[in-house]
């Protein structure tokens, strides 16, 4: 992201499904009532197996994501082991928790796989950390979650949940002004790994 873009509206995604965890964003940013970027990525590897999404103050976001993934890079050189979801999400509240009297301006999803499963956390600024099986955060998330509690089920393929996602976020996308832009990003976190890909937000 251009250190321009300083607020993103946003809408964002994450899903648990039964082959592991959907990660997703549209990718406009906007200043205000400015479009300044339409093809912005906001969902992120943290590690192998473990991805993130950004709503909110795009520098907050960054330094966010760039002190997990040393603390994550640490506790492997003096562990020899993956670090756990649930460690992670635990870290980033607190992290966010001590900032919260001047918080880090910023709407995070965490999800991921390790040996224990998949796991989905949703963070507030203040760092208030909330295990979901479902989650939307940013300007279209009011539009989102509609979609989301009418048609999510449990244990839904990777495929069910990318559709149900499309869905969710093009329903955002024609009511939100903050969102839509010329992307769609989809985060597939399973026990392969992490595989971003994207494709045009029709």
């Amino acid at each position: 992201m251009e250190d321009k873009i300083t607020k993103t509206g946003t809408t964002t995604i994450g899903i648990v499904c039964k082959e592991g965890i959907l990660l997703a964003s549209e990718s406009k940013a906007s200043m205000g009532y400015m479009v300044v970027n339409k093809d912005v990525q906001k969902v992120f590897k943290i590690d192998d197996r473990i991805g993130m999404t950004i709503a909110g103050m795009v520098s907050d976001a960054q330094q966010l994501i760039n002190i997990l993934k040393a603390e994550i890079s640490l506790y492997k050189l003096e562990t020899d082991e993956e670090m756990k979801i649930n460690a992670v999400a635990h870290l980033l509240s607190q992290i966010m928790y001590s900032r919260r009297l001047y918080p880090y301006y910023t709407q995070i999803i965490i999800g991921g796989i390790d040996s224990e499963g998949s796991h989905l956390f949703s963070f507030d600024p203040t760092g208030s950390c909330i295990k979901e099986k479902y989650v939307s955060t940013g300007s279209g998330s009011p539009f989102v979650y509609g979609i989301l509690e009418k048609d999510f089920r449990d244990n839904m393929t990777l495929e069910q949940g990318k559709k149900l996602i499309r869905d969710a976020i093009k329903s955002a996308a024609q009511r939100d002004i903050a969102s839509g832009g010329e992307k769609l990003w989809i985060a597939e976190i399973t026990e392969k790994g992490f595989k971003l890909m994207e494709e045009k937000l029709k």
